[in-house]
């Protein structure tokens, strides 16, 4: 037990020749097929990644999960593969389940459900869902994490040091030291699911005058440090409705919208993990959100930089984006690196400037978004490179991954008006004492 909550040796071991065996005969066929000139066959090489992947399970399969979920960064063969670990990744078997239950909640553990679905309902890269049915008829999800996931968090953080450690010696253009610092942690907190529970309760609080937004219940007793129970919210994959009118996805990418920016303006929390597993669509449009691993609590200061940059773009104001990027962590900025930073931050906040209804970018195309980051990629390298503040990672991670979404979903909606209702009447102050309110209600 004691391995299995805190890691071990043995357990990262294994990782890294998991790792290694898995992805090393990958990449050798694909290093095979361009080495001997033949045509590497997408579909199953694709299918392949993605069991390799799915049976790793952990931050490796996250990474995946978060590629998939931006339009055009793979060919689609490999999209439709690594879409299935959104949702149904591969599950372990039930005998599996009967000892990780048992240990969790002791060997009488069936007794404490009126029934427990044998398969999973979904398998994601840390654990997997069963279904199951309170002795009160309630419906359930019983989240339960996979073994040894620390000893996998640790090697694969350890592989990813190594990897930016390499990277940058190629590539000054961004110092990983903070990226990784970050990641980390929030990894490492994932794995602590009544560290979930309480975060679950506190969306629950920040989100209960929002009506198109929902939030499960945990269930106390039937939940511990390895095992989450909570109300089962039923709801349909957001990609069912890429085709659905455009009233019904303009109706969902709003509600999308306001489930990971309310809580940021009004409490300073942001829900870092917006791939296509963690909601799900109910039928009158609103979201449900599932998971609540992921969450960072902000320096109410550091919000209010957030807007206090969209302030100097709109106005062209340079001593107030100087004191946006100061107030974030950044320091000894010139005025060429400012301008580098602005360019990234124009293309992130363009669909808040204009008062009118528009996509989330003109073209629907992901490519555009990487073409611009690649020339704020070669301009930083050229300066010298930057330090980007840890929070950074998951801010851009949300941006980054909603814009996906509202992109797959085509939708037309006035972002500034959402925006602005948001934003209006801000006030650091304020936001400082709500966010204590709440974090002290939910024990965090």
């Amino acid at each position: 037990m004691a391995q299995d909550k805190n890691g071990s040796v043995t357990g990262r071991v294994r990782r890294y020749a998991k790792v290694g065996a898995s992805m090393g005969g990958l990449a050798a066929r694909a290093a095979g097929a361009r080495y001997l000139g033949l045509d590497l066959d997408k579909d199953r090489h694709a299918e392949d990644l993605k069991a390799a992947l799915g049976g790793l399970k952990g931050p490796l399969m996250k990474v995946a999960q978060i590629l998939s979920t931006i339009p055009d960064v793979l060919p689609d063969e490999y999209v439709r593969e690594l879409q299935e670990l959104q949702t149904n990744a591969p599950a372990m078997g039930w005998p599996f389940v009967k000892r990780r239950m048992a240990s969790e909640l002791g060997a009488d553990w069936m007794a404490k459900f009126a029934s427990f679905e044998h398969a999973a309902a979904h398998a994601a890269s840390l654990g997997q869902v069963h279904r199951a049915v309170g002795h009160d008829g309630a419906a359930y999800a019983c989240k339960l994490q996979y073994p040894d996931m620390l000893s996998a968090v640790d090697a694969d953080l350890r592989q990813l040091r190594l990897a930016f450690s390499i990277f940058e010696r190629y590539d000054n253009a961004i110092s990983t030291k903070q990226i990784h610092a970050e990641l980390s942690e929030r990894l490492r907190e994932e794995l602590d699911y009544r560290r979930e529970a309480r975060h679950m309760a506190l969306y629950a609080a920040m989100l209960s005058n929002e009506p198109g937004v929902h939030v499960p219940d945990s269930i106390a007793a039937l939940s511990t440090d390895r095992l989450l129970t909570m109300t089962w919210l039923e709801g349909a994959p957001l990609m069912t409705f890429r085709n659905a009118p455009l009233e019904t996805r303009n109706a969902i990418a709003a509600n999308m919208f306001r489930a990971w920016y309310a809580p940021l303006y009004d409490c300073g929390v942001i829900h870092g993990d917006p791939h296509l597993g963690n909601y799900s669509v109910r039928p009158d449009l609103g979201i449900n959100l599932l998971d609540f691993g992921c969450v960072r609590v902000f320096p109410p200061s550091f919000v209010g930089a957030v807007i206090d940059l969209f302030n100097a773009l709109r106005t062209d104001d340079h001593d107030l984006a100087v004191h946006a990027y100061e107030t974030w962590g950044f320091s000894g900025l010139s005025r060429e690196m400012i301008d580098v930073l602005n360019m990234w931050a124009a293309f992130i906040y363009a669909p808040l400037m204009e008062d009118k209804v528009q996509k989330i970018q003109e073209s629907e195309s992901g490519l555009y978004g990487a073409k611009i980051a690649n020339k704020v990629h070669v301009a930083l390298r050229e300066l010298g490179g930057v330090t980007p503040p840890r929070e950074f990672v998951l801010m851009d991670r949300a941006a980054i991954g909603l814009g996906s979404v509202f992109m797959h979903l085509r939708a037309e909606i006035n972002w500034s008006e959402l925006f602005q209702d948001l934003i209006q009447d801000f006030d650091v102050a304020q936001l400082k004492r709500r966010q204590t309110r709440a974090l002290k209600a939910v024990g965090l």
